[in-house]
């Protein structure tokens, strides 16, 4: 398989990539970094990566931001800030990735814990995992299996544990193989629609 990931430079991107590039072409893609630079914010950016790559398997995302603060201090220019790059930067590589797909392709995207068991100071990153996966259930609903569409959905794992353990007291951090193992389901399998919970 040819298989795009875009954040493979990332702490889950990396051991993404090198799983998938045992068996599969793996082309990586990031906003600084990789085989190929895009701006996910930027539809115009989007649309020239794939031009440049043409058709593949699987896309998979895992980059994105989205603001962390306490709820009073959240500005609307805060909110806007996964707005643009997590929630529609990631509604844009369906939108526009679904043309570079060869048939029965798939695109992978990535949420979180966040969306179904918030913790302080993600009211914006929790409403935009949340959003995604109302997008996702609906949108494949159209697409009518000419691709297929799944989100995974994390919880805190365990390569970046130490940096977040502190907003996520109790929580179990989630090993590199359950990771691995989420998006392979969603990459080799043939779900559709789906929302992967790695939670545990």
């Amino acid at each position: 398989m040819k298989i795009l990931i875009i954040g493979g430079n990332g702490t889950v991107g990396q051991s993404l990539a090198a799983h998938f590039a045992t068996q599969d072409e793996v082309i990586i893609a990031g906003r600084t970094s990789g085989s190929i630079q895009v701006d996910i914010e930027d539809s115009n950016s989007i649309r020239a990566m794939f031009e440049n790559i043409g058709k593949v398997d699987a896309i998979i995302c895992v980059a994105g931001e989205a603001k962390w603060a306490d709820f009073d201090s959240l500005s609307e220019s805060d909110y806007y800030i996964g707005l643009r790059s997590k929630l529609m930067g990631q509604v844009n590589l369906v939108r526009l990735g679904k043309s570079y797909l060869n048939k029965q392709g798939s695109i992978t995207l990535s949420t979180g814990i966040l969306a179904d068991d918030p913790v302080a100071q993600t009211a914006s990153a929790a409403m935009v995992n949340g959003a995604l996966h109302s997008f996702v259930k609906a949108a494949v609903l159209d697409l009518k299996e000419a691709i297929r569409v799944n989100v995974v959905s994390l919880g805190v794992v365990e390569a970046a544990y130490d940096k977040y353990k502190e907003y996520f007291p109790g929580h179990h951090p989630i090993s590199t193989t359950k990771v691995i193992n989420a998006y392979v389901r969603s990459v080799k399998g043939r779900g559709n629609g789906e929302i992967i919970r790695v939670y545990h």
